[in-house]
């Protein structure tokens, strides 16, 4: 009997943690769904943008643009923008994304979002420039902090590069570590077609392959030297909406591995337990038939 109770206890104790992650699964589904469609979504503008780029560098030679984010300099310390999520339960998404920062160079400088990615950068005694933390759902106007401050710490020449370490979203079961580099545009014309490919826009470099047409006011000068803020500023939006789809889909999945594991330990320890009350009861029926055969 006391066997018994120790499984009995066992399989309470699985049954509530089933519960714990059944619920946690069905909260990460429907906050993956929202975030799912928003990274979807804002693809478009991305494409968009990628367009706008590709028909001002057609009408603008880059050799005539002049602008600091575009200009390669010697690199002293390269700055990473580091986004993980704030809590865990999301399967070998964290693990993938810090062994991915164990291969920089020490010199590197961060920036980092999410509390995951402050605590391993803390415990390795990296160089953080700062951090910031990131809510569930994601407003542009919220990375504009962020923005600033990359944007000051390269002129300032704290950091000689702008790049993101983010999990790229590719689908509910995909999540890929991505290290992007941003800034500074050498190769203009690269940056364009790497967005296009993210984005999903067409990469080709015909003009007439497009019947879209623009009209560039005041002259495609002016507007190549703003259009580099707005591809930061574009860029890390989009990249913050498919960090969040990864991690709600990464946790998902997670929380629906260990509920179907609680359920098969559950099946386990009641088989266990059946055996271990069928053998109890022959016992019993044994020592009745031993009793009463020797009165």
């Amino acid at each position: 009997m006391k066997g018994m109770q120790a499984i009995r206890t066992r399989i309470r104790a699985v049954k509530n943690t089933a519960q714990i992650t059944r619920a946690m699964e069905l909260v990460a589904s429907s906050k993956m769904k929202k975030a799912q469609d928003s990274a979807l979504g804002s693809r478009l503008y991305a494409c968009e943008l990628a367009a706008l780029f590709q028909a001002v560098t057609q009408q603008v030679p880059l050799e005539s643009i002049h602008h600091p984010f575009l200009e390669e300099r010697p690199v002293q310390h390269r700055g990473i923008l580091l986004i993980t999520p704030d809590k865990g339960l999301c399967g070998s998404l964290n693990q993938n994304l810090l062994r991915t920062l164990l291969t920089l160079p020490k010199t590197t400088r961060f920036i980092a979002i999410g509390r995951k990615g402050v605590q391993f950068l803390s415990h390795c005694h990296s160089d953080i420039l700062a951090h910031f933390n990131c809510p569930d759902t994601i407003k542009f106007q919220q990375i504009q902090t962020v923005v600033h401050f990359l944007l000051e710490a390269f002129e300032n020449k704290q950091i000689d590069t702008i790049e993101v370490l983010f999990p790229r979203f590719k689908n509910t079961l995909v999540q890929e570590p991505t290290l992007r580099h941003l800034f500074p545009m050498t190769d203009l014309r690269s940056e364009v077609q790497k967005l296009q490919e993210w984005s999903g826009a067409p990469t080709t470099t015909n003009p007439k392959a497009n019947d879209t047409h623009f009209i560039i006011e005041p002259d495609g000068k002016t507007i190549l030297e703003r259009l580099p803020i707005l591809f930061l500023k574009k860029t890390l939006y989009q990249i913050l909406l498919e960090a969040k789809a990864s991690e709600h889909s990464a946790r998902m999945v997670a929380m629906k591995g260990a509920t179907d594991n609680a359920e098969s330990l559950i099946q386990t320890l009641q088989l266990e337990y059946n055996k271990a009350r069928q053998a109890g009861i022959t016992q019993e029926i044994v020592e009745i038939s031993a009793s009463q055969h020797t009165a």
